[in-house]
């Protein structure tokens, strides 16, 4: 729980870096999946970013 809990954290925090360094003030799906690639390896990687867009576009067509 606490590894998940710390992985969230630094996704969160490389995401927010992300959105400083283009002068942005949001964080978008796009900082968080360049976060992902980014701290996650290779294959673990590239199965998050696919599990997540799946999440986010179940979410907004259920809107």
């Amino acid at each position: 729980n606490s590894f998940v809990n710390y992985i969230f954290e630094r996704i969160a925090a490389e995401a927010s870096r992300l959105a400083h360094y283009n002068k942005r003030s949001t964080i978008t799906s796009r900082e968080v999946q360049t976060s992902v690639r980014l701290l996650l390896p290779g294959e673990l990687a590239k199965h998050a970013v696919s599990e997540g867009t799946k999440s986010v576009t179940k979410y907004t067509s259920s809107k």
